[in-house]
């Protein structure tokens, strides 16, 4: 089987069912904006179609192996030697020190819940998606990545490049639902959708998942010290986790985007700085390019043939089961999606995302690997272990203090993954457990304070379990393991319950709980795996389950993601369906209806109308509107006109400085307009304006009408 027909057949069938809902919700189409989302999707497939397409397939000449002669001998260190000079710890420490500042700095506003997990819904899109670069490039993904480039060459990009299956499915259906529905968790969707019996097991799935990926990511980080300096693993972890949690406990998601902010630009800068310094040495890109061997340019190395890269594999555990986890149901990407001002901010976010700093992404997390590979064949380095190719190849390029900037980018790498994940934690805790069945009443400050109690515990839980993985292979088998073991039943209750409006509460409950049964059984006896594993080698160990999990570690996932889907539709098609009612504002085809409970009025998607007004402080506090509490605002004829703006629409005022990205800002609802005559005015009640205007009162403020 060719596994660059596979990918676009399978994924093209996701593909085409996002295209199918969009369509029907009348967001795709042949004219305006239905014409530009049209064209936005295909474009989205046709690029990475193309791409691929001329990795795999196109004629290419290489340059031929040469014999290392010598001359790298002080970047080939074992394990345990200090690698860089004081002048590089130096940067780190300093480093460490601007994202501890940075983090407390933005903090300070975090009053409630709402500002703490989803940072006041407020942000610009530009902003969320530089953040969600630091977000999905975690440490484990340097690392990780570098170590597959380095064996199997751009094949490592398969992980990045071909999350285009999930883009309609997502922008078109899940988003919508999602911000409108103002859920805090993953778990609260379920029991809104379902009852708390599903909503408890949602919990207990997205518990295992978030604080397994805390694991994986402080392992990671003591793998790399453990190369670096020689630290033992656990000792680096509790560090590296004790330095992330302090300010994510006290800042929470405004410190997390703020932060993460920073570090995403830095995270891309460094990573391509890799690759110039590489082209600088051995004398040009096209040369760098040459030297990378045919093999290692293809985009799907191979189908079934190795099980330890299987590309048929990757696409079910990676583009797949942990796709779909990360984009539909990580906490810490759900809530990022959230921050954004608008729902068309957090679709753009998305769009930019995918598309263009994930393709970039791709190239940035494998460039030590790649770049080392290529050297390896110009006779520059010798054949090195691939865990080490990312830091013999910085070492080689970088001299003291750039290599404390390529160090720091790793420390970014992590802290922007660990952060958003104990932030994530922190939520699910506090909304799905101590507010669902210890506190029901529990005031904010409470909240607040279970929050951060929550930031810390799951951080002392991550460290606990990096012994765990340290008993795999490598970063990239542990990793692999974990999320093709826990994500299947969560993905597919999801995408059914989303999708399907016939998707019932039996069923639900059903997927979860027999999908977890059958994903222990997969463990202890491997072999039950063989018949979805499309030919990869392994599945024979009986009676071990740290072997059993090591067997088929990838095919695991396509085990799991087809048991469940049957599971599923069988146990749906033999139950009672539900009424829609329960359903309204949840599944597809009742956006409407979430828009109507997000904003308290009907509503619906319209072009943004702007326009800038004075800022008045309103003394006397007018109605709260909707599920999300929003403040009345009055204001003067004038501004309504030109914002096309009548009592009960939607607005959003921020900062008129644009590169603040809605720091400043906040969702407010039109109470009342008065006659003023040309003066365009808008009163605000005292914490909007706090929050909006602060210490600018003689500036105007932007003011946008999102919804009609």
């Amino acid at each position: 089987m060719d596994a660059y027909f596979y990918t676009y057949l399978v994924g093209g069938v996701f593909f085409l069912i996002g295209m199918y809902f969009a369509v029907k919700h009348d967001y795709v189409g042949f004219t305006g904006r239905k014409l530009r989302n049209l064209l936005i999707s295909l474009a989205v497939l046709m690029f990475f179609a193309m791409l691929q397409g001329w990795l795999q397939y196109a004629p290419m000449s290489a340059l031929p192996a040469k014999e290392y002669t010598g001359g790298a001998e002080a970047v080939l260190k074992d394990v345990g030697h200090i690698r860089g000079t004081a002048l590089d710890y130096a940067i780190v420490a300093l480093y460490f020190g601007l994202i501890l500042f940075n983090g407390m700095y933005f903090g300070r506003r975090q009053k409630t819940t709402k500002d703490f997990f989803f940072g006041g819904q407020r942000f610009a899109w530009w902003l969320i998606a530089i953040s969600l670069v630091a977000t999905t490039i975690g440490s484990y993904s340097f690392v990780k990545y570098s170590e597959i480039g380095y064996k199997y060459g751009l094949g490592a990009s398969q992980a990045y490049w071909n999350d285009w299956i999930w883009f309609p499915l997502l922008v078109f259906g899940w988003l919508p639902i999602l911000y409108f529905s103002r859920i805090i968790s993953v778990p609260e969707y379920f029991g809104r959708r379902f009852d708390p019996q599903v909503r408890l097991w949602a919990t207990i799935y997205l518990l295992i998942y978030l604080v397994g990926y805390v694991g994986v990511n402080l392992y990671t980080m003591g793998v790399v010290v453990n190369i670096m300096v020689g630290w033992p693993i656990p000792l680096a972890a509790l560090g590296v986790a004790m330095i992330s949690a302090s300010y994510v406990t006290f800042g929470g998601q405004s410190s997390v985007i703020m932060n993460d902010l920073i570090n995403g630009v830095f995270l891309l800068l460094v990573g391509l700085l890799i690759f110039v310094l590489g082209a600088s040495y051995i004398g040009g890109f096209d040369l760098l390019w040459l030297n990378l061997p045919r093999a290692a340019r293809l985009a799907f190395p191979n189908f079934n043939e190795d099980p330890e890269f299987p590309a048929v594999g990757i696409f079910w555990q990676d583009a797949f089961a942990n796709s779909a986890m990360f984009y539909f149901l990580n906490q810490g990407i759900i809530m990022r999606f959230m921050a954004a001002k608008s729902l068309d901010e957090s679709r753009k976010a998305t769009t930019v995302l995918m598309v263009g700093l994930m393709f970039i992404g791709a190239l940035v997390v494998s460039s030590g690997g790649l770049v080392a590979r290529a050297f390896t064949n110009a006779g520059i380095l010798p054949e090195v272990q691939a865990r080490e190719a990312f830091f013999i190849a910085a070492e080689l390029l970088s001299h003291p203090g750039i290599f404390g900037l390529i160090l720091a980018a790793m420390t970014a790498a992590l802290m922007s993954t660990v952060d958003t994940l104990i932030t994530a934690v922190s939520a699910v805790t506090v909304n799905d457990l101590y507010r669902a069945y210890l506190r029901p009443k529990a005031t904010d400050k409470q909240l607040l304070r279970a929050a951060r109690i929550a930031a810390i515990s799951v951080t002392v839980i991550g460290v606990l379990m990096v012994p765990v993985f340290m008993q795999f292979k490598s970063i990239y088998v542990a990793h692999a393991a974990f999320t093709a073991a826990v994500t299947p039943p969560m993905v597919v209750t999801l995408l059914l319950a989303v999708f399907w409006r016939r998707f019932t509460r039996v069923a639900a409950l059903w997927t979860l709980v027999a999908g977890l049964l059958l994903m222990g059984i997969s463990m202890v006896f491997p072999a039950v795996i063989i018949p979805f594993a499309h030919g990869v080698p392994g599945g024979h160990t009986v009676w071990d389950f740290l072997a059993g999990m090591r067997e088929q570690q990838f095919m695991r996932a396509c085990y799991g993601t087809v048991l469940c889907a049957v599971i599923g539709v069988v146990v749906t098609l033999l139950t009672r369906p539900e009424p829609l009612e329960k359903q309204r504002g949840l599944v597809w085809g009742t956006i409407g209806d979430a828009l109507r409970h997000y904003k308290g009025s009907p509503g619906r998607e319209s072009q943004v109308t702007r326009a800038l007004a004075t800022p008045q402080l309103l003394h006397a506090e007018l109605p709260h509107f909707g599920t999300a509490e929003l403040a009345g605002i009055r204001i003067s004829s004038a501004l309504a006109c030109k914002l096309d703006a009548h009592v009960g629409d939607l607005l959003y005022i921020t900062d008129s400085r644009w590169w603040t990205g809605g720091l400043h800002s906040a969702h407010v609802i039109v109470a009342e307009i008065v006659d003023a005559g040309d003066q365009m005015t808008v009163a605000m009640e005292e914490t909007a304006f706090r929050n909006v205007v602060g210490r600018r009162r003689d500036q105007p403020v932007k003011l946008e009408r999102l919804y009609k």
